[in-house]
């Protein structure tokens, strides 16, 4: 089975695959503070309850956007697992053409997700990732990585007036029942949920000028499903995308060594 694991700055996402069927999706928080042996310990357990054996991972493969914690990774594939993962850096095989200023500047995540894109969904295509960051980038109907946006993700922008303000507090982040709010919570809800739909939308409809209206639109991330509801732009919401690109980038490179006992 294939261990696939994407290192984003405030959650680590795994996903174990058995040929091409995802069986079990696992997420841990990012900490560049922990060991490879606790991060280890931590997820052999998460399989075992997930009625995974982790002896039965034989391969891996990874992306990160978290530089501290790319070689902790590496060695805790090794020490726990006995593979060595295939890291998603320049010089790994993608199959994607990047038109970029500098091609290495280019989040190893942005790369994975449009490839995964492409194969499921064709191109021209538009990817909006919910992270840390609001990401959206575009494909050109040639197949071409064009580049993108990164715009403040919600829980930041939610995290910055808490923070920066004395009255304004932390909010569920869902969207309020109307744009008006009658209290500060309502009010706070609507200005970064609807605040947010009306950013995605302008910034969807900004980027289908330069690609064309047929331009598909795919939603990943962990708030994606929530701006999904009040931003009617979305053909498709997948939130396994990026498993789904490290699974494919896999196998179009030849495995890593194995690992010596």
């Amino acid at each position: 089975m294939l261990l696939a694991v994407d290192i984003g700055n405030s959650m680590v996402n795994l996903g174990v695959f058995d040929g091409e069927r995802l069986v079990a999706n696992l997420r841990v928080s990012t900490d560049a503070r922990k060991s490879a042996d606790e991060y280890g310990l931590t997820l052999r357990d998460l399989l075992v309850l997930n009625g995974i054996d982790p002896s039965g991972i034989t391969d891996a493969c990874m992306c990160s956007v978290v530089p501290p914690l790319t070689g902790i990774f590496e060695e805790l594939m090794q020490t726990y697992f006995k593979v060595n993962a295939l890291t998603v850096t320049a010089g790994v095989k993608t199959g994607l053409q990047i038109s970029y200023d500098n091609p290495r500047d280019v989040g190893a995540d942005r790369i994975v997700d449009a490839v995964a894109a492409i194969e499921l969904y064709g191109q021209p295509t538009i990817i909006v990732d919910f992270g840390t960051a609001t990401v959206f980038d575009a494909v050109s109907k040639d197949g071409v990585y064009l580049g993108g946006a990164i715009s403040p993700g919600m829980n930041v922008a939610a995290e910055a007036l808490y923070l920066n303000t004395s009255q304004l507090r932390r909010v569920e982040l869902v969207a309020p029942k109307s744009p008006i709010g009658q209290n500060t919570t309502e009010a706070l809800q609507s200005g970064l949920v609807l605040g947010y739909a009306g950013l995605v939308t302008g910034m969807v409809a900004r980027f289908k000028k330069e690609l064309g209206n047929e331009a598909k639109v795919i939603g990943t991330g962990g708030l994606a499903d929530i701006i999904a509801g009040v931003a009617e732009v979305f053909d498709a919401i997948d939130p396994d995308l990026t498993l789904i690109g490290l699974r494919l980038i896999y196998g179009k490179n030849p495995p890593p060594p194995k690992v010596l006992d």
